[in-house]
């Protein structure tokens, strides 16, 4: 693993975020990019300034590390704390709202070729 970035308490729930996060997974960080761009979730902008974040710290970790090589080869997407709210409704009850977040992880690592062994 060369770099991590990590995004904690994203304000949108695992499930959605899951949708977008297996499209990248395994992918070049051009190709994931490139899709996270061009994908229609909301939560596609975050996932991609992520993405651009993990990609600055390893250039900061190795400054001749070339980055067409690198690929997501860890992303994470874990369910972080729910805030609960309420709704009044009829006679006196309470309706539950569960606003849900998660925390999201890139690990990016370089690429093997055949070449160099």
């Amino acid at each position: 693993m060369i770099a991590t970035a990590k995004l904690n308490y994203l304000g949108v729930s695992a499930q959605k975020v899951r949708l977008v996060v297996d499209q990248v997974r395994g992918k070049s960080v051009e190709e994931a990019l490139a899709i996270l761009h061009y994908s229609p979730k909301r939560v596609s902008s975050q996932l991609e300034k992520l993405l651009k974040s993990a990609v600055a710290n390893a250039q900061q970790k190795d400054p001749e590390l070339d980055v067409d090589r690198l690929l997501i080869a860890q992303a994470l997407v874990n369910e972080a704390p729910t805030m609960r709210r309420a709704r009044n409704r009829a006679m006196g009850r309470i309706f539950p709202i569960l606003k849900r977040a998660c925390h999201v992880q890139f690990d990016l690592d370089v690429t093997r070729s055949a070449a160099q062994g």
